[in-house]
């Protein structure tokens, strides 16, 4: 078994009904519908512990590709192969690749708020909620750069454009849910909106998973970046 309980790496149990459990780390006591067969529980926070150190990653970021900017995130210490950290790292490479691309906006003072909206997402919320925390985190990156409210009228539209369009690639796929696979997604949805409604072209490049080998749930050739299906297209190409 590769990635899974934190704390023994035994594998996720899913609840159907919320159950009173206490963070392992913190020993805060929450409700929740997720802990390991063994019982253990982590929560949201500790789990993104140290994701406070993505805005300093981002601030000193050059490119404009954004799955070049998240694959430096997803290989930070406070990242795991699954976790709500991606609901907000999504979002933050969006809004890093978009300034370096020559989009307006003040970096820092959003990627502060972004972490702020990210962490309020809860983690297995693509199953729980039918909303992948991927997906949401594209929204708050177009509401962050239009200053979306719920009182706006353009800027509210294309934030839940944006949510939707993400949701929609990432729903066609099916699950079970990867939190790599699903970042990708949202992020080329992303792309292609902003360039579409913004005029600012932000840029991307093929992309191959390289942690495959890390999911248990790995979908394998559904999966549009497992690298078997790069191989393909390469031999078809030859």
């Amino acid at each position: 078994m590769n990635e899974e309980c934190l704390i023994c790496g035994a594998p996720l149990e899913y609840l159907q009904e919320e159950t009173l459990m206490e963070c392992f780390f913190c020993h805060k006591k929450v409700r929740s519908l997720t802990c390991c067969v063994k019982g253990h529980y982590v929560c949201d926070e500790c789990h993104s512990a140290g994701m406070d150190a993505m805005v300093s990653v981002c601030l000193k970021e050059t490119s404009k590709d954004p799955v070049d900017i998240m694959e430096k995130l997803m290989s930070q210490t406070f990242c795991h192969m699954h976790g709500p950290e991606h609901h907000t790292m999504v979002g933050a490479a969006l809004l890093t690749a978009y300034r370096n691309a020559g989009g307006e906006v003040d970096l820092e003072k959003r990627l502060m708020a972004m972490l702020q909206r990210g962490k309020q997402i809860p983690g297995g919320v693509c199953g729980f909620w039918g909303a992948c925390g991927a997906g949401i985190s594209t929204g708050i990156f177009v509401s962050l750069v239009t200053g979306a409210s719920p009182l706006a009228t353009e800027a509210w539209g294309l934030s839940n454009l944006m949510t939707s369009k993400a949701l929609g690639a990432i729903g066609e796929i099916g699950g079970p849910r990867c939190c790599k696979r699903d970042s990708y997604l949202a992020i080329l949805s992303a792309v292609d909106f902003v360039r579409d409604h913004f005029g600012v072209e932000m840029e991307t490049h093929e992309v191959i998973c390289s942690r495959c080998g890390e999911n248990n749930q790995c979908i394998a050739k559904r999966c549009p970046f497992h690298p078997v299906n790069h191989r393909m297209k390469e031999a078809q190409e030859d």
